[in-house]
């Protein structure tokens, strides 16, 4: 039967481990530099943007930055309802490179597959509706592609800072600062990502109009009972993944996109919404598919297994606890050393991540304890949201759950009327 000494090794490598590879290799990462002689252009890029809004100023700054770019064109999903506003807006821009479509039905998979035929480029981008692209970030994407065996390309992503960022805000910033470090490493380490995250990535358009692509894409099920239409970009990810495709993360400051998250506690609900994705998707990575285990072992146990990980206040307290059992025969002296060398070690791995937004704002630094609360807080986020696997509603965006039922459909006589046909051949 193992010690107590033997079980606190264990249970510190496990969590630790992953944290020291992680930071060597985030920072020694480097992105793939520009070639002399590029074989493709801006002009080999066509931007899909799945939208149900339009109106917003942060749409039209996300509309003038990807044009900045030069792609061959730019391509907004919208739905039957909204078709006219989306014209409008686009006729605002005075732009020929613009073109608007639409279904009857707001689902990104569906948007996406109405969108696909109409890509006549080899590369295929896909933006969301709320972000701000850099003037070059076409040619750091690119550069990727360069090498014939990379299917997917992913962008560094951080959160456009308010004039007066407030604490979710905070929160907010330090999730793609989190999100950033770990993607890094692992893409420097094995290739490997646990999710391609669609408010900016790339993909060669060759798999994307491949007919079994988009069977797959359409018809993902979900614990054999439920028709899957939500977590689009996980689904992607895992097909490079399981067709031999590689993906790469070109996280360098001309690769980064500034997105908007929520700034007050709906952010709570975007987090709930981000950990039920994690978990459906990893779960199939582990379990179901498994082409993770051989092709990107350190992202299979780095990021995919993580999630199986019991949460940071359970985690936390059995070290505590485990290191008091171990040392209980120390002399007295040296008792309280271990547990403060411990303590220590804890405090710098819940802020070692984080660098580089403290770099930016070392004036956030106060709001580190805020940090480590929520951490423990998130905890309950991922327990409940393990409970709740079969509810795909946003809660955070106006009119975004008005077609929830179509996101998870139950596959038996009980499922609501829907058309694919329907959707996927919308008038334009």
């Amino acid at each position: 039967m193992p010690s107590y000494t033997q079980a606190f090794i264990a249970l510190w490598l496990y969590r630790y481990l992953r944290l020291i590879v992680n930071c060597v290799s985030h920072w020694t990462f480097e992105p793939i530099p520009l070639p002399e002689e590029p074989t493709l252009t801006s002009k080999d890029v066509t931007i899909i943007i799945p939208t149900i809004d339009g109106e917003s100023s942060d749409f039209k700054q996300t509309l003038r930055t990807c044009l900045s770019t030069d792609p061959s064109e730019i391509i907004l999903v919208t739905i039957d309802a909204h078709l006219k506003r989306l014209m409008s807006v686009a006729a605002s821009i005075h732009s020929s490179q613009i073109r608007v479509i639409s279904i009857a039905h707001a689902n990104k998979r569906r948007q996406v597959c109405r969108a696909l035929p109409e890509v006549l480029t080899k590369i295929t981008m896909f933006a969301d509706d709320d972000v701000i692209w850099p003037p070059k970030i076409l040619d750091w994407v690119l550069a990727a592609f360069e090498k014939p065996d990379i299917g997917g390309v992913g962008t560094c992503q951080r959160l456009l800072r308010a004039t007066h960022p407030n604490i979710w805000g905070f929160l907010a910033a330090l999730y793609l600062e989190r999100r950033n470090f770990e993607i890094s490493a692992t893409t420097h380490l094995d290739g490997g990502v646990s999710c391609l995250s669609g408010r900016t990535v790339a993909y060669r358009t060759l798999i994307l109009q491949d007919p079994e692509f988009t069977y797959g894409f359409t018809h993902e099920s979900w614990l054999g009972k439920y028709q899957l239409n939500t977590d689009d970009d996980n689904f992607i990810t895992r097909w490079m993944v399981s067709h031999g495709w590689k993906t790469y993360i070109q996280y360098c400051r001309e690769a980064e996109v500034q997105t908007t998250l929520e700034d007050n506690p709906k952010f709570l609900k975007q987090c709930l919404r981000w950990s039920r994705s994690n978990w459906r998707s990893n779960l199939a990575s582990m379990f179901r598919e498994r082409y993770i285990w051989r092709q990107q072992p350190w992202c299979a146990y780095a990021l995919h297994l993580a999630t199986l990980s019991p949460p940071a206040f359970i985690g936390d307290g059995l070290l505590v606890f485990l290191l008091i059992k171990a040392t209980q025969n120390w002399d007295i002296q040296s008792r309280p050393y271990a547990l403060g060398i411990l303590l220590l070690w804890m405090l710098v791995s819940k802020f070692v991540k984080l660098l580089g937004h403290f770099t930016r704002y070392p004036q956030d630094i106060v709001l580190l304890p805020v940090s480590i609360l929520f951490g423990y807080f998130h905890g309950f986020i991922k327990v409940y949201a393990f409970c709740s696997l079969n509810v795909t509603a946003w809660g955070t965006r106006k009119g975004a759950d008005t077609d929830d039922e179509y996101r998870m459909i139950r596959l038996d006589s009980r499922a609501p009327s829907y058309s694919r046909e329907a959707d996927l051949s919308s008038p334009t």
